[in-house]
């Protein structure tokens, strides 16, 4: 990353069939009915093809997926030139299980080859995985943490990998992944292509490229300073001794759950004792607890066992739970970036959701600072004495 990258806009192309790939992809993606790229494949694909690095940002469900696998199974080399090879031409690594099941999915969809591709993953057993990379797969799906594990048993090779994908990178950076990604890189053969998504290009993602990718062509695909239109925003003016008199105002009147963002470790633990001490369920998420107790609490939220999950920004990009009904601001967020992370994890999948944010009189002006950076409109009350009465401003 030390020359400026060459970005790639990626609208020229309307059609797969514009794309330079073998008759048997082709047929394949038309038997899947893929006709018309979306942004982010007709600007990646390309230089993927070319064996370019890519750096690319763009927004879970604008085709990410598809963009990185076609370059992948079109560039893998046929199965007579790796018998000398040891284990797997491609590795794909993502932050969680689920994601990682859908790219295996997307693969057998593509290539119609099952028995190609190993998924290693945490949560599942051992043993099924380890049979799948020892019958030869020729792509491994994997989160971090479990293939670091195979990697320091050696039980998992990767003296073979020719393309390397990080996808939804800032996640994995977000729920302590970094280490992990780094002795993995390490064993990775030096000359190989890699493809790196995220949804944002952070000073953190930056170091990412700068260490991993080499002169990568950049794909930017629209703004991700932007809050989702299927969530409501809110903004309420309220002394910081007020605030939470007003969150459990607002537990009271609307329905659903609760992921209530707040500024430190301490803060999130002292907020979700209060909450429980007033006969909420309520659990703490961030950096101080053990990957197995964040793990605990997230799933319990996700099932409905706590209807509040009080975290830092830690775990901003890494929550992926389907029905987030209410997003609260109890702490301003310090960047705009870290305001479009929160809110997003409500309003997902066509849903509606409602976001509110508490800010201080003092920090009036920063919150519409950040409206203005973030070109939105939120719907303004503020709290009188009585703490749980509000009132539209003008």
């Amino acid at each position: 990353m030390d020359q400026p990258a060459r970005r790639s806009k990626g609208r020229r192309l309307n059609r797969f069939t514009e794309i330079p790939l073998s008759p048997a992809l082709q047929k394949q993606l038309a038997n899947a009915k893929f006709v018309t790229p979306t942004p982010v494949q007709a600007a990646a694909i390309p230089p993927a093809l070319e064996g370019r690095d890519v750096l690319a940002t763009a927004q879970t469900g604008t085709g990410k997926t598809l963009s990185f696998l076609i370059p992948l199974i079109e560039r893998m080399p046929p199965v007579s030139r790796e018998k000398g090879t040891k284990g797997a031409s491609a590795l794909v690594l993502l932050p969680t299980r689920e994601l990682a099941m859908q790219v295996l999915e997307a693969w057998k969809h593509l290539t119609g080859s099952p028995n190609a591709a190993a998924l290693v993953c945490g949560g599942l057993a051992e043993g099924p995985q380890l049979d799948a990379v020892r019958r030869g797969a020729r792509l491994i799906v994997a989160t971090p943490g479990r293939l670091e594990d195979y990697l320091q048993r050696n039980l998992v090779s990767l003296s073979g990998v020719r393309t390397l994908v990080l996808d939804e990178v800032d996640r994995m950076l977000d729920m302590g992944f970094k280490p992990s990604i780094r002795r993995i890189v390490a064993a990775l053969p030096a000359e190989r292509q890699t493809l790196c998504y995220s949804a944002t290009l952070s000073p953190e993602i930056r170091e990412v490229a700068r260490d991993y990718l080499r002169d990568p062509v950049r794909v930017e695909i629209g703004s991700v300073l932007k809050p989702s239109p299927n969530v409501e925003l809110r903004s309420f003016e309220v002394p910081t001794d007020k605030k939470l008199e007003l969150l459990e105002h607002l537990l009271g009147s609307h329905e659903g759950s609760f992921l209530v963002f707040v500024r430190t470790k301490h803060g999130a633990d002292r907020i979700a004792r209060r909450l429980a001490r007033s006969g909420h369920s309520a659990t703490p998420i961030h950096g101080d607890r053990s990957q197995s107790q964040r793990n605990a609490a997230l799933r319990s939220f996700a099932q409905g066992h706590h209807r509040v999950l009080v975290a830092t920004d830690v775990a901003a990009r890494g929550i992926d739970v389907a029905d987030v009904a209410h997003v609260v601001n109890y702490d301003m967020p310090k960047e705009a970036e870290d305001f479009v992370h929160r809110v997003g994890r409500t309003g997902r999948a066509s849903r509606r959701g409602l976001a509110s944010t508490f800010a201080a009189p003092d920090e009036i002006g920063e919150l519409r600072k950040m409206e203005r950076r973030l070109a939105i409109v939120t719907k303004k009350f503020r709290v009188r004495p009585a703490p749980a009465a509000q009132q539209q401003t003008a």
